[in-house]
């Protein structure tokens, strides 16, 4: 969807409204270790491989930072909001708005996230209950690419709105009458905003693109594919922005640590210099593997 430049900057001077949905992820927080490997100030952004646990290092170069993902290799994008207020999170993934599966801008819905609370997005939200995992792919195979739109692939982009502060209405003068009237137990009205309808459903599966194009080879550029439907819960609400344009955008490239390599972007003393003793200090014995 295009802007509209006059309906922008009336909606920017008199508080702008989320346009799509804007869900509400589960209350709570989570605390992690390597905060320092976070990007953003109003919102800390990093991406975790979850099958490791691992979180991706950014690598900075030429004024951007980069991911070194891992072919087929799930990930989420984990968000922490270090703001005293609630914050909305536009967010996308090689162009692609993550609730809503449209082409990416400004103005679309996103995540609304509690003050101080971090939550991991893990997937294309399919419903308020469901994701299909981000997943690492090569590029013909990635979601952008399988729905046209193969352009901005290998990019994760997060736009931040801060909410607009609304003055509580004035309390109405009440007469001597009125005030005993309430006093004797009549019962005051409340009311609720309704949440905005859920996100339209996202464009189409693979199956109604054509037949799967044959994986080209290990150095191929990485996009991100369209996963297994996975259990993930949200819900809808209302967000007033208080800006037409995002105080903060975070943005982090990615591809696989060949390219990056050979592109100049991780250093040689990253390529392989494997130490004996990592982690001197560790005791006990040898645990499991983790589970393929």
């Amino acid at each position: 969807m295009k802007l509209k430049c006059l309906d922008e900057f009336r909606r920017a001077w008199h508080g702008v409204r989320s346009v799509g949905p804007a869900l509400l992820v589960a209350a709570g927080s989570m605390f992690w270790a390597g905060q320092a490997l976070a990007l953003g100030s109003m919102l800390d952004v990093q991406v975790v491989e979850r099958d490791s646990g691992q979180v991706l290092h950014p690598y900075a170069h030429r004024g951007s930072h980069y991911v070194a993902g891992r072919p087929g290799a799930r990930y989420a994008i984990r968000v922490s909001n270090r703001t005293g207020g609630r914050v909305l999170a536009v967010m996308s993934v090689d162009g692609v708005n993550i609730v809503s599966g449209q082409t990416a801008s400004w103005n679309q819905g996103g995540y609304v996230l509690e003050p101080w609370q971090t939550h991991e997005i893990t997937g294309w939200r399919k419903s308020r209950h469901e994701v299909a995992a981000f997943e690492f792919t090569v590029l013909p195979d990635s979601y952008a690419a399988r729905t046209g739109r193969p352009n901005e692939v290998g990019v994760i982009g997060v736009a931040v709105f801060a909410e607009r502060a609304v003055a509580p209405a004035p309390f109405p003068e009440m007469s001597r009458d009125d005030s005993r009237g309430r006093h004797e137990g009549r019962a005051g009205a409340s009311a609720e905003k309704s949440a905005q309808a859920e996100a339209p459903a996202a464009a189409a599966d693979a199956a109604n693109h054509g037949a799967r194009r044959s994986a080209p080879e290990p150095a191929a550029k990485l996009g991100t594919g369209h996963g297994a439907r996975e259990t993930s819960h949200a819900s809808t609400t209302t967000f007033v922005r208080n800006s037409h344009r995002p105080l903060e955008l975070v943005s982090i490239r990615y591809d696989s640590f060949e390219n990056l390599a050979r592109a100049g972007i991780v250093r040689d003393i990253d390529l392989g210099h494997p130490r004996a003793f990592p982690k001197s200090q560790s005791h006990g014995f040898v645990p499991d593997p983790p589970r393929w």
